[in-house]
Formats: structure tokens, sequence, C-alpha cells
């Protein structure tokens, strides 16, 4: 039988919620996919769940992840694989006038 590590991967958080993560401007989480590196992140701070995911569950509209420089939206989701040379960013959506 043989055992797999899950992927670890550095996320980059942006200022605004790095108040969640002890100020962290990067903070290394596991998972194959975005979706569950995302959720590690949410396991090790879960004072950012509020702020990342909507009452169903689903990353909000208003928050980008992007793999590299790639918007997940644009490749498999939730669902992009990542590899161990992957950086993962939450970008939070910028509106103005």
């Amino acid at each position: 039988m043989s055992t797999t590590t899950p992927t670890t991967t550095r996320l980059q958080i942006p200022t605004p919620l790095r108040s969640f993560t002890g100020g962290n401007a990067t903070v290394a989480v596991t998972g194959d996919t975005a979706g569950a590196a995302i959720a590690n992140l949410v396991e090790q701070f879960p004072d950012l769940k509020q702020h990342l995911y909507d009452d169903e569950g689903t990353l909000r509209s208003f928050v980008n992840v992007y793999v590299n420089d790639d918007d997940i939206r644009y490749l498999d989701g939730p669902d992009t694989r990542l590899g161990s040379d992957d950086t993962l960013s939450i970008v939070p959506a910028v509106a103005g006038g």
C-alpha cells in the first residue's frame, strides 16, 4: 500500500486578511487542488471562513484565487491541480470609480 504526501503550497494572503493569519503574508497549506488548499487554510485559521465562503460553502464572488498567474476560474476552478512549485494567491476584487 503506497501513501502519498499531500502537496504543500505557499498561499499568499492579501493585506486585508492578514490579521486573521497572525500577520502572515504567506502561509503553507496542503492540498492537491486549489479548493483543498483553501479549505486547509480555513482549518488553520477558522476566522477566515466567513470572508472567503458564502453560506452555501462556495467561494465568494469577490474572492479571486490564482495559481501562479492564472485565475482558477479559467482553469478547473477549485479542482485546479497544484504542484509543489506552485504559488496560490488570494486576490480580493477591487471596485471603484
